[in-house]
């Protein structure tokens, strides 16, 4: 395993794969690394000849200062458990003034309003920030295939639109959601989480499942209402929103059409720590 802090380090490496004709593929994440991680990972490698997993912790998606002191670093462990998976990964962990030559600041996107709902809502620049940030480790490492989990959808449909915008010529791939036993996302984020909240955290899946359940024979609005009641009777968890969406606009849904795929988008609060999940429903 090879660990780059230099962009021009990888550059010079990656150049050197391409004359070999290997393909390259990428894992952006921000450390903590979890299962989750791994098995999209492992769903690289098995797509391409060496993989690049980016650690970096962007400064520029967090809108509140608090959050981004407490996000989990553990890169020491991190390269660990990458070890243990394959010797064809190479790490790329840039500081900040590096990723982002001495101008820590976002770009502004027109994302066709699919950062306007749910998670534009409520973290104000957040996907400026995440915008920002893939569209420089795209362009530096400039893989065949870069790979994100589908936890974050709207973030994964944002930015295809980014990719599709700026018209980059890299491949886009959603990975299915991996769970905990009970559930519960998996996220760096419960690492953060009481015993006791992380096991009953698999209400926000069941929760979810139930909505799915009723999807079809009961309306939008009817759900909705229902999801919030649920919530309000569970002394753990404080729901800030939960909404029904067109998968593709993220247009929430008033009235369920026949020919559109929909998806159940949700955020939760519990022991202070923000939570999000997301379920197709048909």
């Amino acid at each position: 395993m090879k660990i780059f802090d230099l962009k021009k380090q990888l550059n010079n490496f990656t150049a050197k794969q391409r004359k070999e004709d290997h393909t390259i593929g990428l894992v952006p994440t921000m450390g903590a690394l979890h299962t989750g991680h791994i098995s999209l990972v492992k769903k690289a490698l098995l797509e391409n000849d060496l993989v690049v997993v980016s650690i970096f912790v962007n400064p520029t998606q967090f809108d509140k200062k608090d959050d981004l002191e407490k996000y989990p670093r553990t890169f020491e462990k991190d390269i660990e458990l990458l070890k243990q998976v394959s010797d064809n990964i190479v790490v790329f962990a840039p500081t900040v003034d590096e990723i982002y030559d001495g101008n820590v600041t976002s770009e502004s996107y027109e994302f066709d309003g699919l950062d306007k709902v749910m998670e534009g809502e409520f973290r104000t620049g957040h996907f400026d920030g995440v915008g920002t940030i893939v569209e420089l480790l795209l362009r530096t490492v400039a893989p065949d295939k870069a790979y994100f989990g589908e936890k974050d959808f709207q973030q994964l449909q944002i930015i295809r639109k980014m990719a599709e915008i700026k018209n980059l010529p890299y491949e886009i791939i959603g990975c299915p959601i991996e769970r905990e036993p009970h559930g519960l996302a998996m996220s760096s984020r419960n690492e953060r989480l009481s015993k006791e909240t992380r096991e009953e955290a698999g209400f926000i899946h069941t929760t979810l499942q139930a909505a799915k359940a009723e999807f079809g024979t009961k309306s939008a609005t009817y759900i909705k209402d229902w999801v919030k009641s649920e919530f309000e009777q569970h002394p753990l968890f404080d729901l800030e929103y939960f909404e029904i969406a067109d998968e593709n606009t993220l247009t929430p849904a008033l009235k369920i059409q026949n020919n559109q795929k929909y998806r159940a988008f949700i955020a939760v609060y519990a022991d202070g720590v923000r939570l999000i999940d997301n379920l197709r429903l048909n």
